[in-house]
C-alpha cells in the first residue's frame, strides 16, 4: 500500500513552486498520479470582496478564466521540466493530469480530495489569500484525507527521517494511521512527547512505539521538555534537530475558534514550519 494519487489544487503565486516539489518528490517515492486543477475564487468570494468596487460579473469571470489557465500552464510546464509522463488511461506509475473545468470555490478541495489518497497545498504566508487558508481547512476537515503542507523551500528528501508529534489525541491517531503507507518506507521514525506540553489523555509514547513496531516500522520513543517554548516550537525545534524531512501531526485536538483567539500547536506549525507537514484531523 502506498500514496498512489496525489491532488494539487494549483494557484498562480509564487508558492506553488514549492508545493509542485514536495508532491512530486512524494509521487517519485511512491510511484504515483499527481493530478492538478485550478483554485479558483467562487462567486461568493467575488460577491464578498467586491464590496462596490466597480468589477462587474463579466470581468470577474475572464479574469477567474484567465488565472485557471494561467494555473494549469504553470502546473504542465513543471510537469514537462521535470520529465514526468502526462498519464494515458488509469496509470499505475509515476504520471500526472490535469482536471478541466473544476468548479469554483474552496469547498471543491474537501469533496473532490475524498477520492485521492493525498492533498498537497503551499504552506500558509502573509500573502495568502483567503481562498488558500479555506482550502487547507475544506481539506482537513471535509475530505477524510491527509493534506501534505509544503515549506516555502521544498526539502530534497521526503519521507525517509518522519517525526511523529504524539500528544495522545483521537487525531493525532487517526493522521498516524493515514501515515502508515509513509511509516512502513521511512528508515528512522521517532514518536515525541513533549513534556508539559498540549497532551491530553490517552495511550503513552512507548505504547505507541509498540504498536508501529508489531507493524514491522523501526520506531523510537523521544522525550524533550517544553522549557520557555510552546508545543509548537518545541516540536519544530526537535524535527530540526533530528534532520527529519517530515512531521506527522494531528491537527486541531483544541477547537479552531480556541486556537485563533489564543494560538495553539497547529496554527503555530502551519505558520512556521520549514519541513513538510502531513495533517490530519
Amino acid at each position: 500500500m502506498a500514496m498512489k494519487t496525489i491532488l494539487v489544487p494549483t494557484e498562480n503565486h509564487a508558492a506553488m513552486r514549492s508545493a509542485l516539489e514536495t508532491a512530486l518528490l512524494l509521487a517519485r517515492r511512491c510511484d504515483s498520479y499527481i493530478e492538478g486543477f485550478a483554485l479558483q475564487f467562487g462567486i461568493n468570494e467575488f460577491s464578498a470582496i467586491d464590496m462596490g468596487g466597480g468589477l462587474s460579473l463579466e470581468t470577474f469571470k475572464q479574469e477567474s478564466q484567465e488565472e485557471a489557465a494561467q494555473a494549469k500552464k504553470l502546473f504542465e510546464a513543471f510537469m514537462q521540466e521535470q520529465k514526468v509522463p502526462r498519464a494515458n488511461g488509469i496509470s499505475t506509475s509515476l504520471s500526472f493530469g490535469w482536471l478541466p473545468d473544476a468548479p469554483e470555490g474552496e469547498s471543491f478541495v474537501g469533496s473532490y480530495g475524498r477520492v485521492f489518497d493525498m492533498i498537497v497545498l503551499s504552506r500558509p504566508d502573509v500573502n495568502t489569500t483567503g481562498l488558500h487558508n479555506k482550502s487547507i481547512e475544506s481539506g482537513l476537515f471535509e475530505s477524510g484525507r491527509p493534506i501534505l503542507i509544503a515549506p516555502p523551500t521544498a526539502k530534497t528528501q521526503i519521507g525517509s527521517n518522519i517525526l511523529i508529534a504524539w500528544n495522545r489525541s483521537t487525531e493525532q491517531a487517526h493522521t498516524t494511521a493515514l501515515a502508515m503507507p509513509l511509516l512502513e518506507r521511512a528508515e528512522r521514525v521517532t514518536v515525541l512527547t513533549v513534556t508539559g506540553g498540549t497532551e491530553v489523555p490517552g495511550p503513552s509514547t512507548e505504547q505507541m512505539v509498540r504498536n508501529l513496531r508489531r507493524n514491522g516500522i523501526k520506531a523510537t520513543a523521544m522525550t524533550v521538555e517544553i522549557g520557555n517554548r510552546t508545543t509548537g516550537e518545541a516540536v519544530l525545534a526537535t524535527a530540526e534537530q533530528l534532520g527529519c524531512d517530515l512531521l506527522i501531526k494531528g491537527a486541531y485536538t483544541q477547537s479552531r475558534l480556541r486556537q485563533l483567539i489564543f494560538g495553539g500547536t497547529t496554527r503555530h506549525i502551519l505558520s512556521n514550519a520549514s519541513l513538510p507537514v502531513l495533517l490530519a484531523h
